[in-house]
C-alpha cells in the first residue's frame, strides 16, 4: 500500500471526499496527507482529519496568501500543532513565479512558521518556485526536516536538499514528455523520495488534462518502478519507509 504524502482534498474541488478516499483505497492508497495552506484549508484539515481514519494533515500558510493571513491564523497553526494527526507544518514556503513584489513578506512568512516547525519538532512540507537559493539559504538557519513538495529541480539541487536532509515528493510531473525529472531520478537513490499527487493538480499521464485525486499515485508508482526497474512492492517497502523516517504517521 501506498500513502499519498501531498494533496489538496477539499470540499471545493470533490463532491464526495469519501467516496475520493475509498476510490483511493481500491488503487493501493491506504493513506493521504492533506495540506492546508490559508486560513480556510487548514480549518477544513482539521474537521477531515477527526472524521476520515486514513486522512492526516498539514497546516500552514502558502506564500501566495502572503498578504492574506493574520497572527490569528499562525496562532491556530501553533495551537493545533498537538494534534496526533497533524504530522508537519505545510505548505509553506517561497514563490516567485509572478514576481518579487512581495519577497520580503513571503521570507518573514516563511520564516515564521519554520520558527514553529523548530519550537515543536514538527516537520515541515516546502513549496519552492522560481526560489530555490533563498529557499536553501533559509532552510539552512534552522533546525528543521521534511519534504521539498512537487521537486521538480536539476540533480544538483537535488543533492542539496538531500545533503540537508530533505526528502524530494515525487508526483504526475514525473509523468509529463517534457520533463527532465526522470533523469534526475535515475542519479539519485530512493532512500531519497516519497510520493505525492498534489491533488486535484497536476494529473499524471495517461489522465493528464482531468481532475487529480489520490488513487492516480499508481500511475506514478508504476512509472517509477518501471525506471528503477524494481517491483511495486519494493517500492512499496522503500517509499513507506522514507516516510517514516520524518512523518509520525
Amino acid at each position: 500500500m501506498f500513502t499519498d504524502t501531498h494533496c489538496h482534498i477539499f470540499k471545493e474541488n470533490y463532491n464526495d471526499i469519501q467516496e475520493v478516499l475509498i476510490n483511493a483505497e481500491k488503487n493501493s492508497v491506504n493513506r493521504v496527507i492533506n495540506n492546508g495552506c490559508d486560513s480556510s484549508s487548514n480549518k477544513e484539515v482539521m474537521e477531515l482529519i477527526n472524521f476520515f481514519p486514513n486522512m492526516y494533515g498539514a497546516i500552514g500558510i502558502h506564500p501566495e496568501n502572503v498578504l492574506k493571513y493574520t497572527p490569528e491564523d499562525i496562532l491556530f497553526i501553533e495551537n493545533n500543532l498537538q494534534n496526533k494527526k497533524i504530522v508537519a507544518i505545510g505548505e509553506i514556503g517561497l514563490d516567485y513565479h509572478y514576481g518579487k513584489e512581495h519577497k520580503d513578506e513571503q521570507i518573514k512568512l516563511f520564516e515564521t512558521q519554520l520558527l514553529l516547525s523548530e519550537k515543536y519538532n514538527i516537520p515541515v512540507i516546502i513549496h519552492s518556485r522560481d526560489a530555490t537559493q533563498d529557499t536553501i539559504d533559509i532552510l539552512k538557519k534552522y533546525q528543521v526536516k521534511g519534504v521539498i513538495h512537487s521537486f521538480s529541480g536539476s540533480f544538483e539541487v537535488a543533492k542539496e536538499y538531500i545533503k540537508m536532509g530533505f526528502l524530494l515528493g515525487i508526483n504526475g510531473v514525473v509523468t509529463f514528455k517534457n520533463s527532465n525529472l526522470k533523469e534526475v531520478l535515475k542519479n539519485i537513490t530512493l532512500d531519497n523520495i516519497v510520493l505525492e499527487t498534489d491533488s486535484p493538480y497536476l494529473t499524471p499521464e495517461p489522465f493528464r488534462g482531468k481532475q487529480n485525486n489520490p488513487s492516480h499515485i499508481l500511475e506514478i508508482v508504476k512509472f517509477i518502478s518501471n525506471l528503477y526497474n524494481i517491483s511495486l512492492e519494493e517500492l512499496a517497502n522503500i517509499t513507506n519507509s522514507n516516510i517514516n523516517k520524518v512523518f509520525k504517521i
